[in-house]
């Protein structure tokens, strides 16, 4: 039993270092997005909208990896649930943001029949 005891703790290490990487490069993401939308808006780039979702998107996406590896390591039930909740919170800003990208993709018009959680009429060509 020792040797599971030891496995343990090489694993919480393992994913704690992970979660902190993780959760660090979500962080650079973001900011660095966030500094280069503001000289997009300085330039007035008309790209600024689109460039700063899909920044944002990226960002988002390492922090919910973090928060999916958190849950390898959580050893309570309120634990879980908060884990959860944060888990489906950023679940849906990071869909909206891919929605939004898609939207400004189509040049900045909702396709007639697009809504959040509506796949569009290409959504099934690829």
């Amino acid at each position: 039993m020792q040797i599971y005891g030891l496995l343990e703790q090489l694993l919480t290490h393992v994913v704690d270092i992970a979660i902190l990487v993780f959760e660090f490069v979500g962080v650079a993401v973001i900011i660095i997005s966030g500094c280069r939308g503001i000289v997009d808006y300085v330039k007035h780039n008309p790209e600024i909208r689109l460039n700063l979702a899909t920044g944002m998107a990226l960002g988002l996406e390492f922090k919910l990896g973090s928060e999916i590896l958190r849950t390898v390591i959580v050893r309570q039930l309120s634990e879980i649930a908060t884990v959860a909740a944060i888990i489906a919170l950023r679940a849906a800003l990071t869909f909206l943001i891919h929605w939004e990208i898609k939207v400004e993709k189509t040049d900045g018009k909702p396709p007639e029949d697009a809504a959040p959680g509506k796949p569009g009429p290409d959504a099934g060509a690829g």
